[in-house]
């Protein structure tokens, strides 16, 4: 290899540097802010594609255009009327000045911790201004009969002004004139859970045992009551059931002996001697078995059949 060979490879390598140091690309998701030893030069760069800078000494430092998210860390809260809760909350945001941004916090870690003190000590503000009800309800509505029958008055519960809803849209107007100075804007913000203080906690868990416990026992008792009733009209009918059909058989059977008996009455008159013959048959068929010895008269009647038959 002569001097000219190595001279042009190295000087195609550095071309290639070069390139590789004043090109970048933005993706259609990015906006870049450019700085020169630190310091952001010109207009924020939105538009996909291939761009230029001076190589080694600018940087591109890219955004996000897509919507991020925040998600609070539960705190706990007091309330207006004293009730001590935990709060979690979550938002979405986005970076819509990319320079101010820059200037302010200068990455998305930085904006993470702004957000994390302004939206924790709005919800803390808000929540602090209202009583526990407007927080875990959103609208006034009739709550649900649990009630047996009319022995009890309906609930009435407790009628609201504000709402959850409302609450939350407080904190979000009054996070998002803290957070535009950064560069950023709410887009919305939720609490995503409310619970007790475990201390309370108990004690609500307890109330709400005992009420569906009471309510339960009503529901058994006017189930066992249905029972009871349902069990009377069953023996009631049972009975009844019973004795029809007692009567029923009592006249079949005296129609049957009635006819038995008519029967018999005219076999006795037609023939009153071998009536008389085949009794003492059945007599004698009911009266003995194969071991029974009989031992008879002359002057008994089934001999007298025997030596007369006719």
């Amino acid at each position: 290899m002569n001097r000219n060979q190595l001279i042009s490879i190295v000087l195609g390598l550095v071309v290639l540097v070069l390139l590789g140091s004043s090109l970048y690309t933005v993706s259609e998701v990015n906006q870049v802010i450019i700085t020169r030893f630190g310091e952001p030069i010109g207009d924020p760069v939105t538009e996909p594609g291939l761009k230029i800078k001076w190589p080694f000494i600018d940087t591109a430092n890219f955004f996000e255009k897509r919507f991020l998210e925040w998600d609070g860390s539960p705190n706990q809260v007091p309330t207006r009327d004293r009730r001590f809760i935990f709060v979690d909350t979550y938002a979405r945001w986005r970076i819509t000045d990319p320079l101010l941004f820059f200037q302010r916090v200068r990455n998305e870690l930085g904006a993470q911790a702004r957000l994390d003190d302004i939206l924790d000590g709005e919800t803390r503000n808000a929540v602090a201004r209202h009583d526990l009800i407007e927080i875990v309800r959103t609208s006034n509505r009739d709550p649900v009969n649990t009630t047996i029958g009319n022995e009890e008055e309906p609930e009435v519960l407790e009628q609201i002004t504000t709402g959850r809803e409302q609450i939350t849209q407080e904190i979000l107007a009054a996070a998002s004139v803290a957070v535009s100075e950064y560069g950023i804007e709410l887009l919305d913000l939720k609490f995503k859970r409310i619970n007790y203080v475990p201390e309370v906690q108990q004690d609500v868990f307890a109330r709400m045992i005992a009420e569906r416990n009471r309510v339960a026992e009503e529901f058994r008792s006017e189930g066992q009551g249905e029972s009871a009733r349902i069990q009377g009209e069953r023996e009631r009918d049972l009975a009844r059931i019973q004795s029809e059909a007692f009567r029923t058989s009592e006249e079949l059977r005296g129609t049957a002996d009635a006819e038995a008996t008519a029967i018999y009455a005219a076999a006795y008159g037609r023939d009153a001697s071998f009536y008389a013959f085949t009794k003492s048959l059945e007599t004698y068929e009911k009266t003995m078995d194969p071991n029974t010895v009989l031992i008879l008269g002359t002057d008994s009647d089934l001999m007298r059949f025997f030596e007369n038959p006719r």
